[in-house]
């Protein structure tokens, strides 16, 4: 086994038991809830395996909804993230993209900015609306949305200054 299959194990089994053990009893005024477990799809190798990243995503959001009996809207929110992965990497990052230079660890830049922002909205906007699954609390949804988007990515960040740290 290579140290990358190695590194996505660890980070999988640990982003998915901090979720479950700690983050999923956050939840600020109703609507904040914060769902880091998803920087295991974005932190996902570029130049990875497509079928292997749907897969772990697959997993990923199935052991949140066995967690969380939440009836398959985490597997769904994780799959889209994971399938629309690429297209957010070629907005965000355009050609540099193409020649796999990306490394979203690194420090933080506008391009990393804008691909955690669109990925972590994208998922949290199918995540609420699968969960409420009503055009009648359109607002609801885009509240709760863009306040745990804001959370989570606030969260995602100092994670990833955490696990890598700048060098001097």
């Amino acid at each position: 086994m290579n140290s990358t299959l190695i590194l996505n194990i660890f980070r999988f089994i640990a982003l998915l038991a901090l979720q479950v053990a700690v983050f999923n009893n956050i939840n600020f005024l109703g609507y904040i809830n914060p769902l880091p477990y998803i920087l295991f799809i974005i932190l996902y190798p570029v130049n990875g395996n497509r079928a292997g990243l749907l897969l772990a995503s697959f997993c990923l959001g199935l052991v949140m909804d066995m967690f969380g009996n939440s009836g398959g809207v985490h597997t769904t929110a994780c799959l889209i993230l994971a399938y629309a992965r690429p297209s957010i990497f070629r907005f965000a990052f355009g050609i540099s993209y193409e020649y796999q230079t990306v490394k979203i660890a690194d420090k933080l830049s506008p391009e990393r900015f804008t691909f955690l922002l669109i990925a972590i909205l994208i998922h949290h906007f199918t995540l609420f609306f699968l969960e409420i699954f009503r055009f009648n609390f359109f607002w609801e949804i885009l509240l709760r949305t863009l306040l745990a988007t804001v959370f989570t990515l606030v969260l995602s960040i100092i994670t990833l200054y955490l696990i890598k740290p700048s060098k001097r």
